[in-house]
């Protein structure tokens, strides 16, 4: 069963988030991953206006998922995204 990520993300640091971005795609690549919306354009149809990055990730099952986010590959970017921003990394399996 397929598991995303919803990102909801604040960059406050766009020189050093380049890294992540150009990071990401290879290592996602890597666990069966693959991005369905990367930062397009965001229109809140209903609720609190969303200013924020917002990214989905699709992956093969939840168990990629966790192996993708704990994995040592990841934690190398994982500190690059903390000091260049904020975000919610919410991962919810599919139907």
């Amino acid at each position: 069963m397929p598991a995303y990520a919803i990102v909801r993300a604040t960059i406050t640091d766009a020189e050093r988030f380049k890294d992540y971005v150009a990071g990401t795609p290879a290592l996602l690549e890597k666990y069966g991953a693959r991005f369905l919306a990367r930062g397009g354009d965001v229109v809140t149809m209903e609720g609190e206006e969303e200013n924020r990055r917002i990214v989905l990730i699709e992956y093969p099952s939840k168990q990629k998922a966790l192996e993708f986010y704990h994995s040592d590959e990841y934690a190398v970017l994982l500190k690059i995204m903390q000091e260049s921003g904020t975000r919610d990394f919410i991962l919810v399996e599919g139907i």
